[in-house]
Parts: C-alpha cells; structure tokens; sequence
C-alpha cells in the first residue's frame, strides 16, 4: 500500500486516534485490553513473558490492567522503558534470550504473549508461513516456561497451513480458543489463538 494510502487509513481509523489520544505506542493497545477483559486473562496472572514487545503498547495495558504484574518483555528492537517493566533486547529464536528471561524471574510464567508479526513481503503464502513459524516458536516457548495452568496467547494469520497448525495446538494444550477481538481490522486475516494448559506429559511421550 502507498505511504500515502496508509497514512490516510490510519488518520480515518479510531483506534489509531483514540491510541495517539490516550498515550498508547500503537493502535493494538486496544487489542489486548478487550481480549484482557471478554476472556478474563489476567485471572489467576502473576507473571508475564511478552515477546516481540516493542513498541510497547501491550506491555502499557498489561500495567494499566494490573500494576502489580511481573513482566519480562523481548524484542530485537530496543522498547522504551515502561516502568517495573524487565525488558531484554534480543531474539526469541535463541534458547539463551529465553533462559535469561527465566532466570530474571526464577520462576514458572502464567501468561506468555506473542503480537509477532514477520516482515511483510507481499507474497500472501510466504508471509503466512512466517507467521505461523513465529506462533509455533510462541507456544514452543509457552511449554517450556509456563506452568502446569499455565495460559499463551499469539497472533496467527488465517491462511494455508493454519488449521494443520490449529489442530496441532489443540493435541498441545488442554484448551485452545480463537479470538478476533473488535480492534484487528475486519479486512485483516489476523486472528489470536489462546491455548491454556500444556500438556508436557503428552509431548515427552512423543520424544
């Protein structure tokens, strides 16, 4: 899409403006906020891993939400501090980034979130299956840090490969559920995927 095009849309879309209003880094403030609040997923949440945070515009909602939240946000990009925010500049790919996360911590995680998206290509096919590489390495993560209720929640984009990937979360978690929370762009092929309880005991059978 043109600059100019997209500068349009976005000066026309009201949540674009209501974010710029209220202080937020980025419209998909308000994506988190309603899914917080119609699937309860704050309930139960002590400590959170956010990935691929940056700007930070979940991460100011999840403190909004609830100050007495432990956070650890990463993102290869640097994000300006947000405050009791621990945040690590680095790849989710790499094992180590992840660790450190969890050592900040010294504990299990209750919620992981993912709002990942590739670099967009312009070739439909290829960007969904780089966004469905980030949501697997999303839910890769959530079995290894979250506890046995543990709940994960990451962007996915509906397209081929989705329902392979779908199904393979529901043998993964005790729960999984869709959600296409009012502020994702109803042209948009995004839609979030939250999966709650890993079943490790399955996936060490597996091994």
């Amino acid at each position: 899409m043109p600059r100019s095009s997209e500068g349009e849309r976005r000066r026309k879309d009201p949540y674009y403006k209501a974010a710029k209003k209220a202080g937020y880094r980025s419209r998909s403030a308000f994506k988190i906020r309603q899914m917080a609040k119609s699937h309860n997923l704050l309930h139960g949440v002590d400590i959170v891993l956010e990935l691929c945070s940056a700007p930070g515009g979940w991460t100011q909602i999840l403190r909004e939400l609830n100050s007495s939240l432990k956070i650890v946000a990463i993102d290869l990009d640097a994000m300006p501090p947000v405050q009791g925010v621990h945040f690590i500049q680095g790849s989710i790919l790499e094992n180590d980034v992840i660790e450190q996360a969890q050592q900040l911590i010294g504990n299990t995680f209750d919620l992981v979130l993912s709002d990942c998206s590739p670099k967009v290509s312009g070739q439909w096919e290829l960007d969904v299956v780089r966004q469905l590489e980030l949501a697997e390495r999303t839910f890769e993560i959530a079995n290894q840090v979250l506890g046995p209720n543990g709940k994960a929640l990451a962007k996915v984009f509906q397209g081929p490969g989705f329902q392979e990937f779908l199904q393979d979360m529901r043998k993964r978690f005790n729960t999984v559920k869709l959600i296409k929370p009012a502020a994702s762009r109803k042209t948009s092929a995004e839609i979030y995927l939250l999966a709650i309880g890993p079943r490790r005991k399955a996936q060490s059978e597996k091994k």
